[in-house]
């Protein structure tokens, strides 16, 4: 019980996402007995009030032939038609009302909680037929709740019953004085307001009880820190692993880029921070491509190895900030750019002697 409370309370974070999806597909989902119970008395008292007068009617007029004459009655051949015709009238009262109790009943978690598929829910376990596991969930603090919830609606509802009808008890001699045509109209209103009487508890019961089915199906999905990050890790990955391989992409990025460096144009560093290398080829369709680039200890590394293989340096602070900042690797400069990057150009072809002095 111990490790159990320390469990609880080291379940601190609300469930994610992925948890609350799992445990929908096992068909763990908060389900309220009292809003079923509701939903079942308010179509079923529904159906009373709305559709039974048009089936009372000819219940009623079946009744009173028993009722009114029963001296009449002949056991023949015209009594067994009266008395399947009660049986009629009798079935269809009855089976309607049955019927919708019965829609409603399947209804109801519908109503709470959508279409649920849990193949898991019936799938035959072993445990299932443990005579000590069936103990342990009858004994359970749920069952000693459930039981206690129960008893509580038993006692407000009969306390509810009883204040509808007690008033009515000192009628209860009058209706022997009744037409028996007019008693099951009696009848019917004392059934309508112990309806609504006891409709107006189960509502309140049913708010009630979906809101705590509500909260502690909740509260027993809460999860541990360690919970969360072993979730994390099997849903994103081990964050570790992530950056490492980060990091080996990086690097091996950074290796193909230095290996570009030699075959560049040019190198335009800031001096000291940043350093971009371009590529150009005299008569290639396009602007200048920018094949490297990199800050501090890279851009060291890039000026080494332009040094290294003869690839010219220019100093453009302004420029080497702005093609840093704005040019992908393998991108082309973008046109604000071709301007101050053409006379670089050029300077450098000069140098090279692939240009005279006049451009030409």
């Amino acid at each position: 019980m111990a490790e159990g409370g320390a469990d609880d309370e080291s379940r601190t974070e609300d469930a994610s996402q992925r948890k609350l999806e799992e445990a929908r597909r096992q068909g763990q989902v908060p389900i309220s007995r009292e809003v079923s119970n509701w939903l079942m008395l308010a179509a079923t008292g529904g159906t009373v009030l709305l559709v039974t007068p048009s089936l009372f009617g000819p219940l009623q007029q079946s009744l009173l032939r028993f009722i009114e004459q029963p001296h009449a009655i002949r056991l023949d051949g015209a009594f067994s038609e009266a008395a399947l015709d009660l049986l009629r009238s009798a079935a269809m009262f009855i089976a309607v009302p049955l019927g919708v109790a019965v829609l409603a009943a399947i209804g109801a978690p519908l109503l709470q909680n959508g279409f649920v598929v849990a193949a898991a829910r019936i799938e035959p376990k072993l445990e299932h037929l443990s005579p000590l596991a069936g103990l342990k969930r009858v004994l359970s603090v749920r069952s000693v709740v459930e039981f206690g919830k129960g008893l509580a609606k038993l006692a407000i509802v009969g306390a509810v019953a009883a204040i509808t009808l007690l008033p009515e008890l000192d009628r209860l001699p009058m209706l022997t004085s009744i037409d028996v045509a007019a008693l099951p109209g009696e009848l019917q209103g004392q059934m309508l307001r112990l309806f609504a009487g006891v409709a107006a508890v189960l509502t309140g019961l049913a708010i009630f009880d979906y809101g705590y089915q509500y909260f502690d199906f909740r509260k027993s999905m809460r999860m541990s820190k360690q919970e969360q990050k072993e979730e994390y890790k099997q849903t994103e990955g081990d964050p570790h692993i992530k950056a490492k391989l980060r990091q080996i992409r990086m690097e091996r990025a950074r290796k193909r880029m230095m290996t570009a460096v030699p075959e560049a144009s040019v190198v335009i560093t800031n001096p000291t921070h940043f350093a971009v290398a371009l590529k150009y080829e005299m008569g290639a369709a396009g602007a200048p491509k920018l094949v490297a680039k990199g800050a501090d200890l890279i851009a060291a590394r890039i000026r080494e190895l332009a040094k290294a293989n003869d690839v010219p340096l220019v100093e453009n602070p302004p420029l080497a900030r702005a093609l840093y900042a704005s040019v992908d690797l393998n991108q082309e400069i973008p046109p604000e750019h071709y301007k101050a990057v053409a006379e670089i150009i050029s300077y450098v072809f000069r140098l090279k002697g692939k240009l005279n002095a006049k451009g030409s």
